[in-house]
């Protein structure tokens, strides 16, 4: 495993072939859904069905780094320059032999692979996407930019995703991974409302709000990624206290030095244990105030829900999620750290961020004048006059 280069690039057209292989599926049922309709119509319906791929694979990945299947395979982007595990099954099963619970088994491998097949289909559709947002543009006023930009950025997501690979899960990749995969929801959740122009009115203040707790929301999401994957979950296992006490023991030099290695304190030394307790502690803390903003902001929208109807929904929406994140997270600190409820943890923060990303569009369309009731009509319309 250690002689194994990091990048090798032989089986680079099979996987992405593969990648090719898992998008048929979802594109061939847009244009046989969608074959008669307009290009904006079946633009918007692409985004939304890129955006629940975009979502299933957050899951996914999810559930590769907690079953420590990050280096299943330990190069990139084959398996010992295969394209499957199947054409590393010696080197796999001699990787095992040595290290039964290490980092490379067949059960990790295919674990590892299968988010690579997931996360290069879902590249293959916003690259279509793009594609077809520059087409369509030259027969409709459809504006391009959104589907370039989320081109650009799975890009980016990519790279981060070798990253992972190579330097060994390294925290700050790792967490910039994460992060990055929410960007690219949210890119998804934009695009898709201008596509469909549904406004949703606030007052100024009301989307002030909004905005805040947006930014609060991906703090809350960068601390909760920095307590994966530095594997803090369970440096306190009681709650609400910590420890016994409500202060424990902290070190926050080392917990949040961004540049060092997994498990390594900011000297290069083992990680402290109250480094750790640090990371936990900080990302629950941070949580009180995230749930509180929730609260409020769920609250001011009800209020406004008498003029603007819609608002209600999001109330809702926004304390659904506050209290399906408490629920998992405290489930996380005091099961034990179960897998499910782990994965749930990180598919709540990704639909928090959705919702929020939603509101923060719609607004903005209502901001520009488009009126709700003539989303459907002006569709092609509304996509030309905005872009990222």
């Amino acid at each position: 495993m250690d002689s194994q280069a990091l990048y090798d690039l032989t089986p680079v057209l099979r996987v992405a072939l593969l990648g090719i292989v898992v998008a048929l599926g979802p594109l061939a049922w847009v244009w046989l859904r969608h074959r008669g309709g307009q290009p904006g119509q079946r633009l918007s319906a692409l985004t939304l069905l890129t955006l629940f791929l975009t979502f299933d694979l957050i899951l996914f990945g999810a559930f590769t780094r907690l079953t420590d299947s990050g280096l299943g395979c330990p190069d990139w982007p084959g398996c010992y320059g295969e394209a499957s595990p199947v054409g590393a099954h010696r080197q796999i099963s001699d990787a095992q032999a040595d290290m039964p619970t290490g980092p490379v088994t067949h059960r990790k491998a295919w674990i590892e692979m299968i988010h690579r097949y997931l996360a290069t289909g879902v590249g293959v559709l916003i690259t279509v996407l793009a594609l077809s947002s520059w087409l369509a543009s030259r027969r409709a006023p459809l504006s391009p930019w959104w589907a370039t930009a989320t081109l650009a950025w799975v890009c980016v997501q990519g790279a981060f995703g070798a990253l992972t690979v190579t330097w060994k899960l390294y925290p700050a990749i790792v967490t910039a991974h994460l992060l990055g995969g929410l960007v690219l929801l949210a890119l998804l959740a934009a695009q898709a409302q201008f596509y469909r122009g549904r406004g949703l009115r606030l007052g100024s203040g009301l989307r002030a709000g909004v905005w805040a707790v947006f930014a609060l929301a991906w703090l809350q999401v960068a601390l909760g990624g920095w307590v994966s994957t530095n594997y803090a979950v369970l440096a306190c296992t009681d709650f609400p206290t910590c420890h016994g006490g409500w202060w424990p023991e902290m070190d926050f030099e080392h917990g949040f030095a961004i540049a060092r290695e997994l498990g390594a304190g900011r000297d290069g030394g083992f990680l402290p244990f109250a480094a750790l307790t640090a990371i936990h502690y900080t990302h629950r803390l941070s949580a009180y105030l995230v749930f509180a903003a929730l609260a409020l902001l769920a609250w001011r929208l009800w209020a406004a829900s008498r003029s603007e109807p819609q608002a209600r929904r999001y109330a809702l929406a926004l304390l659904g999620c506050g209290v399906w994140q408490a629920a998992t997270g405290i489930s996380n600190i005091v099961l034990g750290w179960p897998l499910l409820a782990a994965v749930l943890h990180t598919g709540g923060a990704a639909v928090l961020i959705a919702v929020l990303t939603v509101m923060l569009a719609r607004a903005h369309i209502a901001v520009a004048g488009v009126p709700a009731a003539r989303s459907r009509p002006s569709v092609a319309g509304l996509a030309s006059s905005h872009h990222p």
